[in-house]
């Protein structure tokens, strides 16, 4: 089953749970704030994607992190310590896709080729 991975009250996740929904995707949702970031799926999520992608640096939790902190997140490694403490710092929503694919952040067009849905 698709897995969608975020928190509840970030618009971008309710769009893209919406459009699951929509298109008739059956999926879960794990809540980071309730169920943590689960650190196998992280890994997984490091590597397809890299760090670049993951963390989102353009909210308001990366820029209220210490200069000394956002210094130290230069690899996976670095990125997944922080990331760990700081669920809110990860680009959402991660989908992990029923083809075992993974994505991050929200796009329809992507998500209906995916899906091969007609536009």
């Amino acid at each position: 089953m698709t897995t969608l991975y975020g928190i509840p009250n970030c618009d971008t996740v309710k769009k893209a749970r919406a459009w699951l929904s929509e298109h008739g995707v059956a999926h879960s949702f794990h809540d980071f704030k309730k169920q943590g970031v689960p650190e196998a799926e992280l890994d997984r999520w490091l590597a397809a994607a890299g760090w670049e992608t993951l963390v989102n640096r353009k909210g308001t939790t990366w820029r209220g992190l210490e200069e000394t902190t956002r210094a130290t997140v230069v690899d996976n490694q670095s990125a997944r310590a922080v990331l760990l403490r700081q669920p809110s710092l990860i680009k959402r929503p991660v989908v992990g896709w029923t083809d075992g694919s993974v994505t991050v952040g929200f796009d329809s067009e992507d998500w209906d080729t995916r899906l091969d849905l007609p536009r």
